[in-house]
């Protein structure tokens, strides 16, 4: 059963990381300063593989606090926890699909030198067309008198500072399986990542950035919210 869980979690928690690596803002804002700076295809992916790797470790970081958290709460509750932990997924599932119904969708940290405000761009599904381009295009990054260095600093904190909040939960609910499933669990993070980032912003930078990425964005809460919830029910019945 231990291992049905644990191939059950890595696959989600791949499809998270991969599905959040997707939106916009993991790809298009490489490549939109790519183009107003004039870089190279090989350069923009290094500066997005950079950026990934500030997005990873930050979220990591977050894992260490939540698996030291539910390893002290599972010395205490023993075999209950996976059923604690997939109730709780079941939880956040029944989260992400309130925020789709109010039309909320997922939140991430601003653009630096965008006009974001904090009540602006959250919940804009309704608009026909994803905040992150005009975001993007107001932001001081593609500016012609931002240096690049200044670019690349600001798209690393960019990211670095929207971490993959989507991924915490799987987190938590690997935590019956000790640090090893975290280690486990922050290398698929790592790998899917790091793969959708690269793979989207390379798609872009190849000319194909037109697809409708509006509609993957604007519907991203009440796919997450279908996941979850049918991996906590999962997780709660082979425990059963």
């Amino acid at each position: 059963m231990n291992s049905t869980v644990l191939t059950t979690l890595a696959a989600t928690g791949f499809t998270v990381a991969f599905f959040h690596a997707a939106i916009p803002t993991h790809w298009l804002p490489f490549v939109l300063v790519a183009k107003a700076h004039g870089w190279g295809k090989a350069k923009a992916l290094a500066v997005a593989m950079f950026a990934g790797l500030g997005h990873i470790g930050l979220t990591s970081l977050l894992g260490v606090g939540l698996a030291w958290f539910g390893l002290k709460v599972d010395e205490s509750i023993g075999h209950a926890f996976p059923k604690i932990a997939g109730a709780m997924l079941v939880v956040v599932g029944a989260y992400y699909f309130w925020r789709q119904w109010r039309g909320k969708g997922i939140c991430h940290h601003p653009v630096p030198g965008g006009n974001h405000r904090a009540d602006e761009h959250c919940g804009h599904e309704g608009e026909g067309h994803s905040h992150w381009v005009g975001e993007l295009k107001d932001s001081d990054l593609i500016a012609p008198k931002t240096g690049e260095w200044a670019a690349i600093s600001g798209l690393f904190f960019m990211l670095t500072l929207s971490p993959c909040e989507a991924f915490l939960p799987i987190y938590l609910s690997g935590v019956q399986f000790g640090w090893t499933g975290f280690f486990v669990l922050s290398g698929i993070l790592a790998v899917a990542t790091l793969a959708g980032m690269l793979v989207f912003t390379w798609l872009a930078l190849l000319g194909m950035e037109k697809f409708e990425v509006k509609k993957f964005e604007h519907r991203e809460a009440g796919l997450l919210g279908a996941l979850f919830t049918v991996v906590g029910v999962l997780i709660m019945v082979l425990e059963h």
